[in-house]
């Protein structure tokens, strides 16, 4: 199993430096190596299910841990920013997100552990006009809507039907995910494209307090995760349907019932 050394071991991940020497370090998958926590990490140090690596990939070979509701078992699974993670046995739920010092476990309810907020970060124009998505997770969506890059989408999971687009433009809801300010939330004010090579692309934030803080436009995700519908129109439909048939099914077992009674009295 591949390792890396503590000292150059992300602020974020929940470890003491000076403990010991090595640390798992993730695999290669959808998030970049320094910008994700191993699912090992997750289980034994952040929520403390396991004292052991032993133990915790036990708890990880039994199925019982999802990430954006597919089971993982590899100990190096790499979990990054708005993966979901969930224990449903122990109600466990929580979503990779920000704070001052990086990536961040944040408790959630059980209807937005559906849902994800992923960022475009590169796309191609296929036959017939289908435009192939490339995520900030790794992921690929086929669709024929208008998008750009830097735009954002919520997306269903693990299905991944879009749900809302977020465009990249003045006005909308916005997250600071890299740099000093990372954490800051906001509303886009201004967005300075790059005139030469030698400039960036650079993008305002204004917070609720009426501050504006000024960032590179790749360190900003357009989009809110306060705005996570509680349910899609096809899951209420669903809901109704499963209602409906354990009324039925109530009704048929009252009728079923004073039949019984009747032939119990009759013997």
């Amino acid at each position: 199993m591949a390792h890396l050394k503590r000292y150059s071991m992300p602020e974020f991940w929940p470890l003491a430096r000076k403990a010991e020497s090595y640390v798992t370090t993730p695999m290669p998958g959808p998030h970049q190596k320094y910008n994700c926590i191993p699912l090992k990490v997750i289980v034994r140090d952040s929520l403390r299910f396991a004292e052991t690596s032993a133990e915790a990939r036990k708890i990880l070979n039994a199925g019982k841990v999802l990430v954006d509701k597919k089971v993982r078992k590899e100990p190096r699974f790499p979990v990054g920013f708005m993966d979901v993670f969930e224990i449903p046995e122990l109600q466990v739920r929580y979503r990779v997100t920000t704070n001052k010092r990086g990536l961040v476990l944040e408790k959630i309810k059980e209807e937005e552990t559906g849902f994800k907020l992923c960022r475009i970060t590169g796309k191609t124009t296929l036959k017939g006009g289908t435009q192939q998505l490339n995520l900030h997770d790794g992921r690929n969506i086929l669709d024929k809507g208008s998008y750009r890059i830097g735009d954002s989408l919520l997306i269903e999971i693990p299905g991944q039907k879009i749900v809302k687009h977020y465009p990249l433009k003045k006005g909308e809801p916005a997250l600071i995910i890299a740099g000093r300010n990372i954490a800051v939330t906001g509303r886009i004010k201004d967005i300075k494209e790059r005139k030469s090579m030698l400039e960036k692309s650079t993008i305002t934030i204004e917070t609720e307090k009426g501050r504006d803080i000024e960032t590179l436009k790749d360190y900003v995700m357009v989009g809110s995760l306060h705005e996570i519908p509680a349910s899609t129109p096809e899951k209420e439909e669903e809901k109704r349907k499963e209602k409906e048939g354990g009324k039925a099914a109530f009704k048929g077992e009252s009728k079923k019932a004073p039949k019984e009674k009747q032939e119990k009295s009759e013997a």
